[in-house]
C-alpha cells in the first residue's frame, strides 16, 4: 500500500513523482502582485536587418521586456491563392498582455509585409525572477 507520509517519499520518486517542494521562485501568473499578465508574441519577419531594427524599436519603446530573434526559418503558408516557401528570422517577445495592442499597431507601423504574423500565447508561469522583470521592464 502506498501512502502519502514521509517515510514514502523514496518510493513515491522511484514511481516518477516528485517529491520535491514547490519553490515560491516558481509561480503561477495569477499568483503574485508583483507580476502582470503577460503573453510571448511571434512575428515574423524577412531578413535578419527587419528583424533587428524592428525587435529594437519594440524594446526602445518599452513594448516589450525582450525580443530573441530566431534566424533561419523557413514558412510554407498560401497567399494569394498561391503555395510560398520563404526563409524569414522568428521574432520571440515577451511582454505584459496588456501592451498587445500597442505592440500590433507598432508592428503594422513598422513592418514591410502587408499583413505581418502577430500572435500571442500566455504566460501561465515561470521564474518569479523573470516574471517580475517583465513587468519592470515594460510600460503601463
Amino acid at each position: 500500500m502506498l501512502t502519502l507520509g514521509l517515510s514514502n517519499l523514496k518510493t513515491i520518486s522511484k514511481l516518477g513523482y516528485s517529491a520535491k517542494p514547490i519553490h515560491s521562485q516558481y509561480i503561477r501568473m495569477e499568483a503574485n502582485n508583483n507580476t502582470v499578465p503577460s503573453i510571448v508574441v511571434y512575428v515574423t519577419v524577412p531578413n535578419k536587418e527587419s528583424g533587428k531594427k524592428l525587435a529594437e524599436s519594440i524594446v526602445k519603446e518599452k513594448l516589450a521586456a525582450c525580443v530573441n530573434r530566431v534566424p533561419g526559418i523557413e514558412s510554407v503558408y498560401q497567399w494569394k491563392g498561391e503555395i510560398q516557401t520563404d526563409s524569414e528570422e522568428l521574432l520571440i517577445i515577451k511582454t505584459r498582455q496588456s501592451l498587445l495592442e500597442a505592440l500590433t499597431e507598432h508592428v503594422k507601423a513598422n513592418h514591410e509585409y502587408d499583413v505581418p504574423e502577430v500572435i500571442s500565447l500566455p504566460i501561465t508561469g515561470g521564474n518569479l525572477k523573470y516574471l517580475e522583470w517583465i513587468k519592470e521592464s515594460t510600460r503601463e
